[in-house]
C-alpha cells in the first residue's frame, strides 16, 4: 500500500515537494478554508503567497488582472468556475508564461483531485477531461531564467511603462518595475534609461 503524506500549511515546503515528486499522496487535513489545504498539497512553495480570489469573468479584466500579477513571485491561489478554469489558465499560460501549476478539484472532499503540471499541460489536460466541482488554481512563480514578458521587446520601456499604466491600469511604480522585469533589468536601470532616452541629444 502506497503511504500517504500528511501534509499542513505549516510544514515546510521540502516535504510537500518530496512526496509530489516521487508521486506519494499528499492528503490535506480539512480546515477552515480549500486555499490552505490546496496549497499545503500542492508541492509549490508555501513560504509566501497571494490570495486572489475569483478572477473577473470578463475576458479583458481576467487578463488585465493577470498582467498586475506578473511581477509577483509568491505562489498565486485562485478560486475559478469549472466552466471558466481552462481559459483562465490559457490566459495565465499567455500572461505570466508556462509556470508550474497546481489544479485542485473538490479538496477533503470524496472526488479529491489534483493535477500537478505545468499550465500548458494543464490546458492539455482540461481539453482531454474537463473538471467539474469546487476549483482552487495554484500557480507558482517562473522558474528560474523563465521569460515572462509577451510584448514587444523592439518597443521603448517607456512606451511599455504607459502601456501597463493604460492597459493593466498600474501605477507608474508598478508599471516601471514590471517593464523592468521583463526586460531583466533592476527598476533602477530601468529608470536611468527611460531617463536617457529623453534627454534632447547634443
Amino acid at each position: 500500500m502506497t503511504p500517504a503524506c500528511r501534509s499542513s500549511a505549516t510544514r515546510a515546503i521540502d516535504s510537500s515537494t518530496l512526496c509530489a515528486r516521487h508521486q506519494i499522496p499528499i492528503i490535506p487535513i480539512p480546515g477552515p478554508s480549500a486555499l490552505l489545504a490546496a496549497l499545503s498539497a500542492s508541492g509549490l512553495p508555501n513560504e509566501e503567497f497571494l490570495f486572489v480570489g475569483f478572477l473577473p469573468a470578463r475576458t479583458g479584466e481576467r487578463r488585465r488582472a493577470l498582467e498586475r500579477l506578473r511581477i509577483e513571485d509568491r505562489t498565486l491561489i485562485l478560486y475559478e468556475a469549472p466552466h471558466r478554469v481552462a481559459e483562465t489558465i490559457a490566459d495565465a499560460r499567455e500572461i505570466l508564461g508556462d509556470r508550474p501549476a497546481c489544479l485542485a478539484r473538490e479538496v477533503t472532499k470524496i472526488h479529491e483531485e489534483f493535477r500537478r503540471a505545468t499550465l500548458s499541460e494543464l490546458s492539455a489536460s482540461l481539453e482531454e477531461k474537463p473538471v467539474r466541482g469546487e476549483i482552487t488554481l495554484l500557480i507558482g512563480a517562473a522558474l528560474p531564467g523563465q521569460s515572462t514578458a509577451t510584448g514587444d521587446t523592439s518597443q521603448s520601456l517607456a512606451d511599455r511603462v504607459d502601456e501597463l499604466i493604460r492597459q493593466a491600469k498600474l501605477d507608474r511604480k508598478e508599471a516601471l518595475k514590471l517593464a523592468a522585469k521583463e526586460r531583466g533589468l533592476t527598476r533602477r536601470e530601468a529608470y536611468s534609461k527611460i531617463v536617457a532616452s529623453q534627454e534632447p541629444a547634443d
